[in-house]
């Protein structure tokens, strides 16, 4: 019974690392050998495919724009977030819920249906073909999930530690930074974490609002075809450095993300 107990979340975390391992099994292939048939080693290990990655600029550039991008959606997101959340677990005002629904519909709807809408605007303004451009694209989805989240976790501490603050003298600026912002530290370090991984998956958006300067890496992987058919092998390098920014996130607020789902809203 014990060897069963640990034979089944073993083969199930198999299954699911199954696909990562092909994934970097194909990076050290070439192509030819990727369509030549199936192996689970590479016959003629290379590591080409990633040299062409941090040599050629076209690749490593679409990398830094991704990261520029996501970096800065995810403070823009979590810092606007947290006094909107702040109002909505506080106070109680006309018309709070249905405002609060709203925003939650933002972030339900597709990023296909705002793609015309924000080339258009971003075309007129000149932010067309910036970081900031796709940063504030993804606040559309970003601040409604912060917002979310957040209050979850803002409606979990007791008013009184406000009061108590306030009676103190502490001015709003200095307690919400000093006193309130650590108590929900697990709950910014959620909020970042799903923030990241939006904006760092979501490709749509990415490329209608980017062109040359700030291409992002799923621009540049889509745009591999050539005479002979798509490389393979340099694809797969590609997925594999692509995994990783999320790998790190997830490594340092892993303990957040458990405490998320045992408190807030996650």
């Amino acid at each position: 019974m014990t060897r069963l107990r640990w034979l089944v979340p073993t083969l199930y975390i198999v299954f699911l690392m199954l696909p990562i391992y092909w994934l970097l099994n194909m990076s050290f292939k070439t192509t030819n050998e990727i369509l030549g048939g199936f192996s689970w080693f590479p016959a003629e290990f290379t590591i080409e495919s990633y040299v062409k990655i941090f040599t050629d600029p076209t690749w490593y550039s679409g990398y830094i724009n991704s990261i520029a991008y996501v970096g800065l959606n995810t403070v823009i997101s979590v810092s606007f977030a947290l006094p909107a959340a702040y109002a909505f677990s506080r106070y109680r005002f006309l018309g709070d819920k249905h405002l609060f629904f709203w925003l939650l519909t933002n972030r339900m709807a597709p990023p296909a249906v705002f793609a015309l809408p924000f080339l258009q605007l971003y075309s007129s303004i000149g932010l067309f073909d910036t970081h900031l451009a796709v940063a504030l694209a993804h606040c559309l989805f970003n601040i409604p999930l912060a917002v979310w989240i957040l209050e979850g976790f803002m409606s979990g501490v007791p008013k009184e530690i406000d009061e108590t603050a306030y009676l103190d003298g502490y001015s709003f600026p200095r307690f919400f930074t000093k006193i309130f912002m650590p108590l929900i530290g697990s709950g910014i370090g959620v909020t970042a974490f799903f923030c990241f991984m939006f904006s760092w998956v979501e490709m749509l958006l990415a490329k209608s609002l980017t062109s040359v300067e700030a291409k992002p890496i799923a621009a540049v992987m889509t745009r591999t075809a050539s005479t002979s058919g798509y490389e393979l092998g340099l694809l797969a390098a590609a997925g594999v450095l692509t995994i990783i920014p999320g790998a790190i996130v997830i490594y340092f607020v892993r303990n957040y993300i458990a405490k998320g789902f045992a408190m807030g809203r996650v």
